[in-house]
């Protein structure tokens, strides 16, 4: 059996195309949650434990990519659009709110536009962000925040956690030309990640949504129970979220998860495009940029064996955290 999930999971790895899906978008079923003790299953706590360990071996081993022929002078190259960052995000965000507003959306395809004044705004924000001058960006960003926050009070907060990752994007165009501006794309890291940790758990508590979309849309399983498949695509999403949180491997996971992005529009089409425009915008950023401005939690350790416990240890803790509040808000 955990040969069998082992084997599952790499290949899941390779191509997990619901797992980038937005459960909500998808589906008409209504939520149930699922028991906490079918949740925490014996097959849960195991990939639990490998993924832990195999996380605490890539963070040695990742460092070693760099000594691979052609792989650094990449790196340099990415490293020379840097100062690019601010203007991809900046028209980025304009793109991705033009598809929104053509698709009679706000932020995801679950919000849709029914007042004019909404539509205005939208219109608003879209013309402060193709003004090129960073006082047209922070007047964006206020009018991003006011319209959130709208949506939030009718939403609800617990619901809205699935977009955090805009509150981080607004900060980002908030703190440009000042002296905070050196923390925007770490808090972009930050709120990204922490985003697609929190949706990830979504699939573990209302699994039977997800398994729903899997039979509605023909989503491969290679062979293996849609319930199982379910779990094993929440723990990639989970794992991703992590990644970028802690600061392991950023820019070639960006590159996967953007392929992973680009592979689910084949099945979900339109609706995928415009949900997930923003996220292929911060994942574009996350490739330019690497970490040379982050300080990831991993190296407030020094010797190797103290930073492999450490994301062995952190990735339980964070998972176990994150599982709990949620089924607790649920």
């Amino acid at each position: 059996m955990k040969v069998r999930l082992i084997i599952l999971l790499f290949g899941l790895i390779a191509t997990p195309l619901v797992t980038s899906a937005h459960v909500k978008w998808f589906t008409k079923l209504e939520p149930k949650k699922l028991p906490i003790e079918q949740i925490l299953s014996s097959e849960f706590i195991f990939i639990s434990l490998f993924i832990a360990l195999l996380l605490a071996l890539l963070s040695q081993l990742i460092p070693k990519l760099m000594d691979i022929p052609g792989v650094s002078k990449i790196d340099r190259k990415l490293d020379s659009y840097r100062k690019y960052s601010r203007y991809i995000l900046k028209y980025g965000t304009a793109v991705a709110f033009i598809l929104q507003l053509l698709n009679a959306t706000m932020f995801a395809p679950e919000f849709t536009i029914n007042r004019t004044w909404q539509t205005i705004i939208m219109w608003i924000i879209i013309i402060a962000l193709l003004i090129p001058h960073h006082i047209a960006s922070k007047i964006a960003a206020l009018v991003m925040l006011g319209l959130f926050v709208n949506i939030w009070s009718h939403a609800g907060w617990f619901h809205m956690l699935d977009y955090g990752f805009y509150l981080a994007i607004i900060g980002v165009l908030l703190v440009g030309k000042t002296g905070l501006d050196t923390f925007s794309f770490p808090f972009l890291y930050l709120g990204t990640g922490l985003s697609l940790c929190w949706v990830a758990v979504e699939k573990w508590v209302y699994p039977m949504m997800t398994t729903d979309i899997i039979y509605d849309h023909h989503v491969p399983t290679f062979g293996f129970d849609p319930e199982l498949f379910v779990v094993l695509a929440a723990f990639i999403e989970f794992v991703v979220g992590y990644l970028l949180v802690v600061g392991i491997l950023n820019r070639v996971l960006a590159v996967v998860v953007t392929i992973l992005f680009i592979l689910t529009t084949t099945i979900f089409g339109y609706t995928e495009v415009v949900g997930h425009g923003m996220i292929h915008i911060v994942l574009i950023i996350f490739i330019i940029e690497g970490i040379s401005f982050y300080h990831p939690p991993i190296k407030m350790h020094k010797t190797r064996i103290d930073q492999m416990i450490f994301v062995f240890l952190n990735f339980l803790f964070v998972l176990s955290t994150f599982l709990l509040i949620y089924y607790r808000f649920a």
